[in-house]
């Protein structure tokens, strides 16, 4: 019995260990990252329903106001399933979730799953346009920081660049937003101070969302041009008497992919959340807005449909950027974990 039984588990360690070796480094990294990807989304649905559930107060009666009779205030929440127990009404949240229903919002008494895909667009929109203004900037500013400052040339030029990214890095983005609107709508009157829609409404909101983490991007793009250009076989590409643009931008470059895509994904899911605020000050109607609306008047259904997309949005990037890693470098580090 006891050989059976040795025999039984040697064939399924077998079986485990073919397997492993059937599934490449890739699909087994996938696989992994998908079964975290679904663990974090039930930790987001799970504190978003509960939490928003801590906060004092009625939101029925907020909505319908002071004067309204306790018979509508009672019909409203049974309409809403806001008189079930919390256990139940999470239930019963699961279920509308596993069927793409998020709910009814409080306020509006409009599905929150068309709300939120009339606001998504202006909020994606904000956080790309940001995001490629960001790289933009950033990848020059960076490359000529670390090439000018290479052996320690023109040390004044790096300090002053270095300060104003500093600078850019520690203010937040509502503070520029908040001096781009007394300075170039309020004085000089170039730029619209609020709305959305047009290039020049969209103007001042990107540059106040992109312009901090621009800041922060291109110092990493010049400490790690720094420790490349310092490098042995940097040191024999030079030597050999080859063009700039060669040793720069075909030697150089390349290694620095790895450490500015993973620091730009961590960007652009930082950009998606950070359009809250920024939208609150331009008026834009994105998701921000509706998130700011919701949270203050209790709106339970809108704060977790639009949490929840957040969640889903910073997740999704940051898979998609630890799948462009490992196909670009396979021995990376993160297929480890």
């Amino acid at each position: 019995m006891s050989h059976d039984t040795g025999r039984t588990r040697s064939a399924r360690a077998e079986g485990r260990f073919s397997l492993g070796e059937r599934l490449s480094p890739r699909t087994s990294f996938l696989l992994r990252r998908l079964g975290r990807l679904a663990a974090s989304v039930c930790v987001v649905v799970l504190a978003s329903f509960f939490l928003i559930h801590l906060v004092p107060g009625d939101p029925v009666r907020a909505a319908l106001g002071p004067s309204a009779s306790p018979e509508l205030v009672a019909a409203t929440q049974a309409s809403l399933g806001l008189d079930k127990p919390i256990l139940q009404q999470f239930v019963d949240y699961l279920g509308g979730l596993l069927t793409g229903d998020l709910g009814t919002s409080i306020q509006s008494h409009r599905p929150v799953a068309q709300t939120i895909a009339e606001r998504f667009p202006a909020t994606l929109l904000l956080a790309v346009a940001a995001f490629a203004v960001a790289i933009a900037g950033a990848l020059p500013i960076g490359l000529g920081m670390a090439i000018s400052s290479r052996g320690g040339r023109r040390r004044g030029l790096d300090a002053a660049l270095s300060s104003l990214l500093g600078v850019l890095i520690a203010i937040p983005g509502f503070l520029l937003a908040v001096g781009f609107i007394a300075l170039f709508s309020v004085q000089l009157g170039l730029l619209p101070a609020a709305g959305w829609g047009t290039i020049r409404s969209g103007i001042l909101p990107v540059l106040a969302l992109a312009l901090g983490p621009m800041a922060y991007l291109a110092r990493i793009v010049q400490v790690e041009m720094i420790t490349v250009l310092g490098t042995t076989y940097m040191t024999t590409a030079r030597a050999k008497r080859l063009p700039s643009r060669l040793v720069y931008f075909r030697h150089a470059l390349p290694n620095i992919v790895t450490a500015t895509l993973t620091v730009g994904g961590l960007i652009l899911s930082g950009l998606t959340a950070a359009t809250v605020l920024v939208e609150t000050v331009f008026a834009i109607p994105g998701l921000g807005t509706t998130m700011v609306a919701a949270v203050s008047t209790k709106d339970y259904p809108m704060v977790q449909g639009v949490v929840l997309v957040y969640a889903l949005i910073v997740l999704g990037v940051n898979l998609v950027v630890d799948l462009i890693l490992i196909t670009i470098d396979p021995r990376s580090s993160i297929t480890e974990g």
